[in-house]
C-alpha cells in the first residue's frame, strides 16, 4: 500500500514540522498542479515512492521533506505559488517580493505562536456583528478601519471555492436596506456598474469571489488605510490592495465603504455605500496605494 510506503519512510527519516507548518504545507502544496506534484516527489523521495495521486504526492513530499524551508525552496515550489498562499491567508506583501523574501514570510507565519489565528478569530466575531467598537478619535476610526477590513475580506475571500478557509455567513444581513454601491473596471476600455438595495450589492459583492474566483488583499499599513468620519455619523473607511486570482496578481483594488451604526440593532456598524474601483495589470511597486486623501473622501462620499 502506498501510505504503508509513506509510514515506513516517515520512521525512517521523520521531518522536524510543527502542527502549524504540516497543515500549512498542506495547503500550499494544494495550489501545485498534479503533474508538478508527481515531479516534486520523484525529486523528494528520490524516487522510492511511487504515488498515484496529488493527495499521496502530497503526503509522500511532507514525510520526506528534512523541513518546511527545504520544501518552500524546492524549484517547483514557485515564487507564483507561495504569493497566492500567503494572499489566501491575508499576509500582506509587496507584489515584487522575490521567492526567498515569499519563504521568509511563510516561515514567519508558521512560526507564530497563533497570534494571526486568534486575531482573526477575533475579528470575525466582533465583525459577524458588524463591528460594535467606538469611533472617537483618530487612533480609534483607524483601529475600527482595520478592524473592518480584517473581517470584510476574511469573509469575502472564503466564499472564494479555491481559497483554503472555511465558508463564512456571507449575506445582505451585512448591509443597509437602501444600501448602494458603485463598481468600476478601469482596464482597456472603462466599466461602470450601479446596484442598489442590499440583495444586490451583497449579490454582486458576492460573484466576485465566487463567480470570477477573486482574491482581495488589502494593504493595512499607513499607504494603503485611510479613515475618516463626519459629524452626522458616517464612518468612511478607504482602502487600497492587489487582486488575486490562483497564482496570477491580476492588478489592484482601492475601495471606499460607507459605514453608519444601526440604533435598532445595538448600534452596530452596518454597510451603507461600496465604491470600489480595479484597475489592470501593476508594474513594480512596493504596496498599493491609495489616491485620496481626507478632504478628497469627505467631499466626494459624504
Amino acid at each position: 500500500m502506498v501510505c504503508e510506503r509513506i509510514a515506513d519512510l516517515a520512521a525512517v527519516k521523520m521531518p522536524v514540522l510543527s502542527k502549524k507548518q504540516l497543515d500549512g504545507c498542506r495547503k500550499l502544496l494544494t495550489l501545485l498542479p498534479e503533474a508538478d506534484l508527481l515531479a516534486l516527489n520523484d525529486t523528494v523521495t528520490n524516487r522510492l515512492i511511487s504515488v498515484k495521486s496529488a493527495r499521496e504526492a502530497i503526503e509522500a513530499i511532507i514525510s520526506y521533506s528534512q523541513s518546511a524551508e527545504e520544501l518552500l525552496k524546492r524549484k517547483k515550489v514557485h515564487r507564483d505559488v507561495i504569493f497566492k498562499y500567503l494572499a489566501a491567508e491575508r499576509v500582506i506583501i509587496s507584489s515584487s517580493s522575490d521567492k526567498h523574501q515569499l519563504v521568509q514570510k511563510t516561515l514567519e507565519l508558521w512560526s507564530s505562536d497563533g497570534e494571526v489565528s486568534k486575531s482573526q478569530d477575533t475579528v470575525s466575531v466582533a465583525s459577524a456583528r458588524c463591528i460594535k467598537q467606538n469611533a472617537d478619535g483618530l487612533g480609534e476610526l483607524t483601529a475600527l478601519g482595520k478592524q473592518f477590513c480584517h473581517w470584510f475580506f476574511q469573509l469575502l475571500n472564503s466564499q472564494n471555492p479555491q481559497a483554503s478557509q472555511p465558508v463564512q455567513d456571507w449575506g445582505p444581513q451585512h448591509f443597509w436596506g437602501d444600501a448602494r454601491m458603485v463598481l468600476c473596471f478601469q482596464t482597456e476600455v472603462r466599466q461602470n456598474e450601479e446596484f442598489l438595495g442590499a440583495d444586490l450589492v451583497s449579490q454582486r459583492l458576492f460573484a466576485l469571489a465566487w463567480e470570477e474566483r477573486l482574491i482581495f488583499c488589502p494593504n493595512l499599513e499607513h499607504t494603503g488605510l485611510k479613515c475618516v468620519s463626519t459629524p452626522h455619523g458616517l464612518v468612511l473607511v478607504a482602502v487600497a490592495g492587489t487582486i488575486h486570482r490562483k497564482s496570477d496578481c491580476l492588478g489592484v483594488f482601492e475601495e471606499v465603504f460607507g459605514l453608519i451604526r444601526n440604533p435598532l440593532d445595538d448600534n452596530r456598524w452596518k454597510i451603507k455605500t461600496v465604491q470600489l474601483n480595479i484597475k489592470g495589470q501593476i508594474g513594480k511597486e512596493t504596496l498599493p496605494a491609495l489616491t485620496y486623501d481626507s478632504e478628497e473622501l469627505l467631499q466626494r462620499f459624504s
